[in-house]
């Protein structure tokens, strides 16, 4: 097992993290099955275990990763804290917990190093929202992603 490999890029996806009248912040994020499959892939299924715990109300995810081997298992575990998403506040608290437990032992490190992606907007029943002046639309989901794809390096 090489460790190094956790550090690997894997699929991520661009979603909005804040917009107002000057425009729309979009940020690269990784989905939650995506890690547990990189994980799978370089440790090993048996290889790695999460956990979550609350401390002073905030939701802590612990990742173990089995580094001894079947013989003399050796734990070693990395942890961090999720924050409440906006949509179900409970399930993306563990899911961000989780995420940022994985970056502790590397994964997905590389999205640190993607620049913020800004769209611009058009207001929408008070909010502002992506607006292509091309397509005449609002961006939405996955064509939101393929817009930054599109004007990130």
């Amino acid at each position: 097992m090489n460790l190094e490999n956790l550090k690997k890029e894997i699929p991520f996806k661009w979603r909005v993290q804040s917009a107002n009248q000057y425009g729309a912040s979009c940020v690269a994020y990784v989905d939650a099955r995506d890690v547990q499959d990189l994980l799978d892939e370089v440790v090993g299924q048996e290889n790695w275990q999460c956990k979550y715990e609350e401390h002073k109300n905030n939701m802590f995810c612990s990742i173990g990763i089995n580094i001894g081997g079947h013989e003399i298992p050796l734990w070693v575990y990395k942890s961090d804290c999720g924050t409440e998403s906006q949509v179900e506040k409970q399930k993306g608290e563990a899911s961000d917990a989780f995420k940022r437990a994985a970056v502790m032992w590397g994964v997905g490190r590389f999205l640190y190093s993607k620049t913020i992606v800004k769209l611009p907007v058009k207001e929408k029943n008070g909010k502002f929202l992506p607006y292509s002046e091309k397509t005449g639309r609002f961006v939405y989901g996955d064509d939101i992603s393929k817009w930054c794809n599109s004007l990130s390096k």
